[in-house]
């Protein structure tokens, strides 16, 4: 067993809570822009939103929440895209003393109905008529929900002119009533198994986590950075840059449509951004099929191989040598300079979480000039628990504990982690939450990692994902499925074989790749993936991916078999969470023939 810690930076006090840096940013700052959001209604362009006129703003709808019977501890849901009234309405649930409770935009009636049910809301703020026709629909269901507004109905005017019979002082008293140790919210997890549980997080858990970040994260959380919010703030990591950019006075946008996100983040220009693996793949591929259309194969595949060897050689005593500079610097101006002006031209940093980045991607970010800082942890653990910093950083971890945080290694080599960020327990579930914290606090993460001497976490598999072969051999899917991915044509890989004589794979075609192959490759521009399946050339591509993948392990590990699928995953057809993480048991039930065929064959 291994074990290491980080002494915290900042404690808590009791009578914290995340409310505390609005009113402080308000007094100290008034006049810094916050936020960047769309102008009113009938206006073109963006307002700036000063720290000032935020705080304000927060506590108009306060008062609005207060006028309307919300009471202290009161769970309000809130199911939205990631937009400013999302912030907002987070932070004037806080200042009336409530609960958020987030709800994927995504969800599905179910969903929904679930969340609300077991939570208890008492109140929801929906976005679109789409959300409120869902949650209408199972309104018999949920006798506690008593109110519900919409956003793109003027749902927040609407608080807003009913607080104004409420004194602005009642919400500094309900502000100052909120203690450290009160639940700030009930985020319930996508889940890759199961029905979500809902993760009970304090203001001290969130409040300790971020406090503890900021100082180590300098380069990103800092007066005079900036971040284009484009994850779902349903999401615990995307809620934690939030409440990090108000903690650190820094100025945010928020992206509502991933397919607007290029041009926004052009606009925008962000100095640093927040994102899933998935994404990176996608910059990375797109850029790569890009290259190859316009003939620049070749450079592009030069370039790649010198951004790496330039990455990997920053993590030598000696660094670069003088030809590896030379080369890099030409690179920069033919290749790298044009991938950071997809960003924006100023996003020198990016954070990613959710799921391994892997060695390969890390270091071709970095080696192009955007150093993607690989962090750790979960929706139980505020949720960022580790991750790799400008002081220090090993490309292939996910860094370090942060302060305030101890990691321990079991002997069957699960991680569990320690420290003020740790959760409650799941909401209504006492048996889910005695599963997951040892009598000692310590979280079960369900993942399986390695520490390494300096303190460094690298992740190996989830523990339910290990796969043992008939032949006894234990195989992590997570290093194979990366490798395949990387290929452009690829977009997810799922590896199979437990309990069976060898590995194979269900490998899915990236619908937005396949047409410009389908040209170099002379095939039928309507042609499908479905189509396609048994094409030599297709499974050719396919092949050489998995070839690739299989140097990364042994003989006995090797993907032996693959099928291409007649579609790719999606959340809405059940195999992806919000979060982009495959769920492998609904993959398995829904490919069981697929994958019976394999082994039948």
């Amino acid at each position: 067993m291994r074990e290491f810690s980080v002494p915290p930076i900042v404690t808590v006090g009791d009578a914290a809570n995340l409310t505390d840096p609005v009113w402080d940013n308000a007094e100290v700052a008034p006049d810094t822009v916050q936020f960047v959001r769309p102008a009113p209604a009938g206006a073109a362009g963006q307002v700036d939103v000063t720290c000032r006129e935020f705080r304000d703003e927060v506590v108009a709808v306060a008062r609005g929440l207060v006028a309307v019977g919300i009471s202290p501890g009161d769970r309000v849901a809130l199911m939205s895209r990631t937009r400013y009234e999302w912030t907002l309405l987070d932070y004037a649930i806080w200042a009336a003393g409530a609960v958020t409770v987030p709800i994927y935009e995504t969800s599905s009636a179910e969903q929904a109905a679930w969340i609300l049910a077991d939570s208890g809301a008492v109140a929801a703020v929906v976005e679109s008529t789409g959300h409120a026709t869902l949650v209408a629909g199972v309104r018999d269901r949920l006798p506690e929900l008593r109110q519900v507004w919409q956003i793109e109905l003027g749902g927040v005017d609407e608080l807003v002119a009913a607080g104004e019979s409420v004194d602005a002082a009642e919400i500094e008293v309900r502000r100052k009533t909120v203690k450290a140790g009160d639940i700030a919210t009930i985020i319930y997890t996508s889940g890759t198994t199961g029905r979500p549980k809902g993760c009970v997080l304090t203001h001290r858990n969130m409040y300790a986590d971020i406090a503890n970040a900021v100082p180590v994260l300098p380069n990103l959380f800092r007066p005079g950075a900036s971040t284009l919010l484009f994850l779902p703030l349903a999401h615990a990591f995307a809620r934690l840059i939030q409440i990090g950019v108000v903690q650190a006075r820094a100025t945010m946008a928020h992206c509502a449509d991933t397919k607007n996100l290029v041009g926004e983040l052009q606009d925008f220009k962000p100095t640093f951004v927040l994102s899933v693996p998935r994404v990176f793949e996608k910059v990375y591929n797109g850029a790569r099929q890009k290259a190859e259309a316009e003939g620049k194969g070749k450079i592009f595949d030069r370039a790649e191989k010198v951004a790496i060897a330039y990455s990997e050689a920053l993590e030598t005593a000696d660094g670069p040598s003088f030809g590896l500079r030379a080369q890099h610097a030409l690179f920069d101006k033919l290749v790298y300079r044009k991938l950071r002006a997809a960003l924006g031209g100023r996003c020198r940093d990016a954070i990613s979480g959710g799921a391994p980045l892997g060695a390969r991607l890390g270091h071709f970010f970095r080696g192009i000039g955007v150093t993607v800082c690989e962090g750790y942890g979960l929706t139980e653990t505020s949720p960022a628990a580790a991750a790799n910093l400008p002081t220090g950083t090993k490309i292939g971890t996910v860094g370090r504990p942060l302060p305030g945080v101890a990691v321990r290694v079991d002997d069957d080599g699960e991680i569990l982690i320690s420290g003020d960020l740790i959760f409650q327990g799941y909401w209504h579930n006492e048996t889910a939450t005695a599963e997951a914290l040892t009598s000692d606090g310590w979280f079960r993460t369900g993942d399986l990692g390695q520490l390494d001497e300096d303190g460094y976490l690298s992740i190996t598999g989830r523990k339910k994902e290990i796969i043992v072969t008939a032949g006894g051999k234990n195989v992590a899917p997570a290093v194979l499925e990366d490798q395949v991915r990387a290929h452009p044509l690829i977009s997810q890989c799922v590896v199979v074989g437990d309990r069976q004589p060898f590995i194979a794979a269900l490998v899915t075609i990236d619908e937005e790749a396949l047409p410009k192959w389908l040209a170099a490759h002379d095939r039928p521009e309507t042609a499908s993936a479905a189509e396609l399946r048994d094409d030599e050339a297709l499974r050719a591509e396919v092949q050489s991916a998995v070839d690739q993948a299989n140097q990364a392990v042994s003989k006995a590990e090797a993907i032996k078999v693959f099928r291409i699928l007649p579609q790719d995953f999606t959340e809405a057809t059940g195999e992806l969470t919000p979060s982009l993480k495959v769920k492998r048991q609904v993959v398995h039930k829904t490919y069981a023939a697929e994958i019976a065929d394999i082994y039948q064959g």
